[in-house]
């Protein structure tokens, strides 16, 4: 059971985590490789969706079914095993009946109920604990859930299409398709990490969009989510459709259209904020406390620009086409700016090329330091 694709058992550990996109939201993507004493990989895991086994348990659970003799192996997790009674029973008591000799852990769980507890549970028990390996990549690959267990709020990516010359669709509007086939699917994949798809109800009317995950496999559908004061979404919207739930944000109560709505099968959110519009820090609030991770942002110039107005964008997502669209909408309208100084100043995560586009990845600086 070697496994020479990876260089290290936490590269493996990471590869089984990333697995678990889509599928275990609200809990975090943990992966989790056994190695016995003489450097066999007896046992790999993943966490199971919300309620099911964790990556420790699936780990734990291969290796004893193939007979293999666990007393003094290492288990190499991505995040700290879980000290508390959830929906499962404790990780690091698992580890500890399995007489496990030594735990590897990417990084420390935030969440308040393990939160170093899990560590110390285990080196109470005798075991060697050791933590730091990939801890860089661990978090990335759960920084929605960081963000929402430390911040309160979820990790905002805003994903945009622009033509070279920085426009996301013509002066009426219309925006599809500005990139190409891979960057599209690229962009689905991406929504198939959010806990939720958020849009305006804007784009609601010049788009139609469906907002769920079509060019690549999940496991679930996002959550959809519509930004929309007046409650002037449409009960024929296609977001309204099965599958997946839909929440929308308003202002402005309307008995008849929240009525309407909700017979569509959407949830109403009441977050009234200054102007009449929808307090867009109060909703980000409530959708962490709903479980939402990673809140990815497919909505017009208009909404895109109050978000980064009010500093809310953790990252940007833009995929450029080498088109040039001349007048049209801009990314995010926010400003006039009179300064240079006042620009929103960002620094590259990524830089690739899908198919014929560019795929641009950059977060204003300290984003990652929660």
């Amino acid at each position: 059971m070697s496994s020479p694709n990876f260089p290290t058992p936490m590269h493996e550990a990471l590869a089984l985590a990333e697995q678990s996109v889509g599928l275990t939201e609200p809990n975090p993507r943990v992966g989790c490789v056994i190695v016995a004493p003489d450097g066999r990989v007896i046992g790999r895991g993943r966490t199971q969706q919300a309620g099911g086994p964790h990556a420790e348990v699936m780990a734990l659970r291969e290796a004893e079914s193939q007979h293999e003799i666990l007393h003094g192996a290492t288990a190499y997790v991505t995040l700290e095993p879980c000290a508390h009674h959830g929906r499962t029973p404790p990780c690091c008591d698992a580890l500890i009946a399995a007489r496990i000799g030594r735990v590897v852990m990417a990084i420390e769980d935030p969440f308040p109920q393990v939160a170093g507890q899990g560590a110390a549970r285990l080196r109470a028990a005798g075991i060697t604990v050791e933590s730091g390996l990939l801890a860089t990549e661990a978090r990335e690959l759960n920084i929605g859930f960081f963000s929402r267990i430390v911040r309160g709020r979820p990790w905002v990516r805003l994903k945009v299409a622009v033509s070279l010359d920085g426009r996301s669709a013509l002066p009426n509007g219309v925006s599809q398709w500005i990139t190409g086939p891979d960057a599209r699917a690229d962009g689905h994949a991406f929504r198939r990490r959010a806990s939720a798809v958020l849009t305006g109800v804007g784009t609601v009317h010049d788009d139609d969009p469906r907002l769920d995950v079509r060019l690549v496999e999940t496991p679930r559908q996002p959550m959809r989510v519509v930004v929309d004061s007046r409650l002037e979404t449409p009960v024929t919207a296609k977001l309204l459709a099965p599958p997946g739930a839909v929440l929308i944000y308003a202002a402005h109560p309307d008995a008849a259209r929240e009525a309407a709505l909700k017979a569509s099968g959407a949830e109403i959110a009441f977050a009234p904020g200054p102007g009449g519009k929808v307090d867009l820090a109060a909703m980000l609030a409530d959708l962490a406390a709903r479980g939402v991770n990673e809140l990815h942002v497919e909505a017009g110039h208009k909404l895109n620009g109050s978000l980064v107005r009010e500093g809310l964008v953790d990252e940007f997502l833009v995929y450029m086409a080498p088109r040039l669209l001349g007048v049209g909408r801009e990314l995010a309208a926010f400003g006039p700016l009179e300064r240079l100084q006042d620009t929103l100043d960002l620094h590259w995560t990524s830089v690739d090329r899908l198919g014929d586009d560019l795929r641009l990845i950059a977060r204003p600086p300290g984003r990652e330091a929660f």
